[in-house]
């Protein structure tokens, strides 16, 4: 799906769901590199503050991007920048729901949104994002 710049609105927002597993971790922990022990080793992590293993924070920004770039706006959107807050942890079997909502229409096709990751009734990760929306194209003659 996509919702080209010249079709986009205030207010318009799209959602996700997704449910993080041990493989999510594993995979996200191979793409990056980050193998820090407290999404990966239980013991270490009962130590520290999260009193257990967490999903990696990018992990859960991540969902933010997969809502852009699929759905609000969609194929072709380029991620500009963010400005991030993580507010809670994310662990195996947590069910983390993602909504992006289109905050302001700016100059040169870039649009600003406010996307919110949540498990149950609380917020994890809120962020103000800036994309580049795709251009609708002409029509074919």
């Amino acid at each position: 799906m996509t919702v080209y710049y010249e079709e986009l609105t205030i207010g318009q927002s799209a959602s996700s769901e997704h449910t993080v597993t041990e493989r999510d971790i594993q995979l996200f922990g191979e793409a990056t590199g980050d193998m820090n022990p407290v999404h990966f080793d239980e013991e270490y992590a009962r130590r520290t503050v999260f009193r257990g293993r967490v999903a990696h924070g990018v992990l859960t920004l991540g969902f933010m991007s997969a809502v852009m770039g699929n759905e609000l706006p969609g194929h072709g959107t380029i991620f500009v920048s963010s400005a991030t807050r993580f507010t809670a942890p994310v662990r195996i079997g947590d069910t983390v729901k993602t909504v992006c909502t289109v905050k302001e229409l700016r100059e040169r096709r870039q649009v600003l949104l406010e996307c919110r990751c949540s498990v149950k009734d609380a917020t994890v990760v809120e962020a103000e994002v800036i994309v580049m929306a795709p251009k609708k194209p002409p029509p074919k003659a």
